[in-house]
């Protein structure tokens, strides 16, 4: 799952540092369990509460959503997990090639789903995928809308990449780098593997057209050449045949 870690300074700047436990100050917040499931909105007390009986802790997930959603997790795991993946996305980096995908805070949704459908196959191909989000004008002054978009698309590819570098402002611009979870020979092999097992469709179904066209000229001939009835004898006797 992306985390929606967001959180604006008075000077506009964002951070992605994910707030927990007693760093959570709001009245409320939506509570989700460890498992994904929909606990409701409760109070931050009990959900406090909920997370120290679970042995767990109380992470702030999404904290521009209204109330907060925050989920019941092990911080520590999740923390070494993350840095694991993007240590892994390290050592692959000499056979990674670092694609990237321009968009605007304010797209819509069919040049989404063609952008996305960009990076899918770039993920899908074992490569990183630098995100920008363009802003012009006024959109400078609403980093929470390409920041919101960043995780929107981290969230709709997440089972082929994960968040390998944290949504940062660079200039006018707002950037985030998606890591793919399968390696670059990973993603190879699998190509090869589907063309080899293309190619084997393909020769079975020309196979089994060149069978079918055979089989029509044969009954096409055997009409077209019926069997010639066998011819009286002249040397018999008319007695004997009759």
């Amino acid at each position: 799952m992306f985390f929606d870690g967001l959180s604006t300074t008075s000077g506009g700047s964002i951070t992605t540092e994910l707030r927990v436990n007693d760093r959570i100050r709001v009245p409320e917040v939506r509570l989700v369990g460890p498992g994904g499931e929909q606990v409701g909105i409760v109070r931050i007390e009990d959900a406090l509460r909920l997370a120290a009986e679970a042995d767990l802790d109380l992470v702030e997930v999404a904290p521009t959503a209204r109330p907060p959603v925050c989920r019941l997790m092990d911080y520590g795991k999740f923390k070494y997990e993350t840095a694991q993946k993007a240590r892994e996305s390290r050592r692959n980096q000499t056979n990674t090639i670092i694609k990237e995908m321009k968009l605007r805070p304010k797209i819509d949704q069919h040049d989404y789903d063609t952008k996305k459908g960009h990076v899918v196959r770039f993920l899908k191909a074992g490569d990183k995928v630098k995100i920008t989000i363009m802003f012009r004008g006024r959109e400078q002054h609403r980093p929470e809308l390409g920041y919101r978009l960043l995780q929107r698309l981290a969230a709709d590819v997440e089972d082929l990449g994960f968040i390998e570098s944290n949504a940062r402002q660079d200039g006018r611009n707002m950037t985030m780098v998606l890591g793919p979870l399968k390696k670059k020979s990973e993603a190879q092999a699998e190509v090869k593997a589907e063309k080899v097992k293309s190619m084997g469709v393909k020769a079975a179904e020309k196979e089994a057209e060149e069978a079918e066209v055979k089989a029509h000229r044969e009954a096409a001939h055997a009409v077209a050449t019926p069997k010639k009835p066998r011819r009286r004898s002249e040397n018999l006797d008319p007695d004997m045949e009759a």
